[in-house]
């Protein structure tokens, strides 16, 4: 243990399209919307993660509010670096150090993401006193944070919505087998609603507020079990241009989602077909594993499972899956070496 060690601290990092999650010393310290509020005049970065979220939609012309990641990847440099800067300034344990420590960093990155946009990636991860940084792929995480053996001569199956994209892998031996990474996930549904309550209700509403009806009455299937109250959605009514209010129900919103939702069974059927047999024997006796803020949604683990005939299982909290994954492969760097990309 040299004085380097003491002086440098590990943090594992789920740099997502809608949320950004940290954790430090076994504990989740940071879990925030991926977004960052800009002054246009000066070009500073006025707030980041909840506070710049609760100006989204809100702004005036000099305030700008910038998600710095889309589709998974990196899409504002500048804004990106600067959010996971704040970030990790604002971990309780950093604040109190004088200087930045030198930091060992695993961060999760899509599957389906090419050689320059990791280095984007890497890079922005290096600026902010990343002197060790190994990347690792987020259907890798999110099966070791399910806590699936993944070194094992075993297939496994997951299936990762996110925000900005759907990861869905088949795993064995600490490696991909066989993925696809298809760019319909929770920033999709979204705009889906924002559609759909404009085309069937007149009413124009906003991302947070369509955001707000998929975690409310969001649904996959229109026969729940215990379907949701119907809820109260504000907006704009477009032909008379005044505020609005209208009920919806989830059977709306599943029509609503239909068309995505089939885009991402379509993704896993493919993926499925394409596993080798002897993999494909494994997937049939363990199913499908869900992971990302998007399993969520009401019903599509049963959607999924009746267009697979195999079982789907829902990881315990499926929003910190892949950053916890991400974290135990940060403990135990030396036996997940041949996961990491260095």
């Amino acid at each position: 243990m040299g004085f380097f060690d003491f002086m440098t601290e590990d943090i594992a990092i789920d740099l997502g399209t809608a949320n950004t999650l940290i954790i430090h010393n076994d504990k989740v310290v940071i879990d925030s919307p991926s977004i960052v509020a800009r002054d246009r005049i000066s070009g500073k970065i006025i707030a980041v993660g909840k506070e710049a979220n609760m100006m989204q939609g809100k702004t005036h012309e000099n305030i700008k509010t910038i998600r710095p990641l889309k589709d998974g990847v990196i899409a504002d440099f500048d804004a990106s670096e600067k959010m996971i800067s704040m970030f990790i300034k604002s971990i309780p344990a950093l604040k109190k150090r004088m200087f930045t420590p030198a930091l060992r960093m695993v961060v999760c990155i899509p599957s389906g993401i090419t050689e320059v946009e990791m280095r984007a990636v890497k890079e922005s991860c290096e600026r902010v006193n990343g002197k060790e940084v190994y990347l690792i792929h987020e259907p890798m995480a999110a099966a070791i944070g399910i806590g699936i053996d993944i070194m094992q001569p075993k297939g496994n199956m997951i299936v990762d919505i996110g925000g900005g994209t759907t990861e869905i892998a088949v795993i064995a031996l600490g490696g991909i087998v066989c993925d696809k990474s298809v760019k319909i996930a929770g920033d999709v549904f979204t705009n889906d609603i924002i559609y759909y309550m404009r085309t069937q209700h007149n009413l124009f509403v906003g991302e947070t507020t369509a955001e707000k009806i998929k975690i409310q009455v969001g649904a996959a299937t229109d026969t729940l079990d215990s379907p949701p109250d119907d809820m109260s959605v504000q907006g704009r009514d477009l032909l008379t241009g005044k505020p609005k209010q209208v009920e919806v129900s989830f059977r709306e919103i599943a029509k609503a989602l239909d068309k995505s939702i089939q885009r991402i069974e379509d993704a896993v059927m493919e993926t499925l077909s394409q596993t080798p047999p002897e993999l494909a024997a494994d997937i049939y006796n363990t199913g499908i594993y869900l992971a990302g803020g998007g399993s969520m949604l009401r019903g599509l683990d049963k959607r999924i499972s009746l267009k697979t005939d195999l079982p789907v299982y829902i990881a315990e909290d499926p929003l910190k899956a892949v950053v916890r994954g991400t974290g135990m492969a940060l403990k135990n760097i030396p036996k997940f070496r041949s996961i990491l990309i260095k």
